[in-house]
C-alpha cells in the first residue's frame, strides 16, 4: 500500500525539488569557429574541417574573415555551382555567427564572385536536437549526402526561409522547442504528487 501525504510535505518537497531542478542547466549548445585559427578564407577545406564535428539544433557556426568576404546561406544548387546571388540570408560584417535551428543539410559559400570555387564554401549536417548533440564525435561525417546516381539527380531540400540578418548574424526560424530537464522533473514530480493525494 502506498503511503498518504499530507499537503504540506507534499508541497515542501516540490519547493525543494524545484528549487534543485531550477539549477540544472540544459545541454548546452556547441560553437564551432570555421577554420579554426584559419576563419573563413580562400583555399581552405572545409569538408575536412567539418568532417570529424557532429552538429546539432541550437549549435552556432562562427565565421571570421577580412573584408571583401561574405558569408551566404544558399540552396543545394547554388551550392554545388557556386551560384552567387541567390543567397537565402547573407552577411557581410566580417564575424558572421549562424544559429542552427534546423535540422538537415545547411549550405554556405563567399558570395563574391570566384570565392566560392576557391575552396569558400561549407555544407554541413545538423541533427536534431534530441541526441543531445552539439559535442563534437570522431569520425561523423558532415558533408552533404551524396545526390547523384545514374541517370537521376536529386537534392536534399534546402531550408525554406531564414529570418533576415542582423548585425553579424544569420538567424533562422525554429521548428522545435525542448523542455529543459528541470522543467521536465517539476512536471513529472507534481504529476507524481496528485497521484499520492489520491486525486
Amino acid at each position: 500500500m502506498m503511503a498518504k501525504f499530507s499537503y504540506g510535505s507534499l508541497m515542501m518537497v516540490l519547493m525543494v525539488v524545484m528549487m534543485i531542478c531550477s539549477r540544472i542547466p540544459g545541454v548546452p549548445a556547441a560553437v564551432y569557429t570555421v577554420g579554426d585559427s584559419s576563419g573563413w578564407v580562400m583555399g581552405g577545406d572545409y569538408g575536412t574541417w567539418a568532417s570529424d564535428k557532429t552538429f546539432a539544433v541550437g549549435d552556432t557556426l562562427v565565421f571570421n574573415y577580412a573584408p571583401g568576404h561574405t558569408v551566404d546561406e544558399v540552396s543545394a544548387n547554388d551550392y554545388k555551382s557556386c551560384t552567387t546571388g541567390n543567397a537565402i540570408a547573407s552577411d557581410s560584417s566580417g564575424a558572421t555567427s549562424v544559429s542552427l535551428k534546423t535540422a538537415g543539410p545547411h549550405y554556405f559559400i563567399c558570395g563574391v564572385p570566384g570565392h566560392c570555387g576557391g575552396g569558400m564554401k561549407l555544407a554541413v549536417t545538423v541533427a536534431a536536437a534530441a541526441s543531445g548533440g552539439g559535442a563534437p564525435s570522431s569520425g561523423a561525417t558532415t558533408s552533404p549526402p551524396s545526390t547523384t546516381t545514374p541517370g537521376t539527380t536529386t537534392s536534399p531540400e534546402p531550408p525554406t526561409s531564414v529570418a533576415t540578418p542582423n548585425a553579424g548574424s544569420i538567424t533562422q526560424p525554429s521548428s522545435s522547442a525542448a523542455l529543459s530537464p528541470g522543467v521536465s522533473a517539476f512536471f513529472a514530480i507534481f504529476v507524481l504528487g496528485f497521484k499520492c493525494l489520491g486525486f
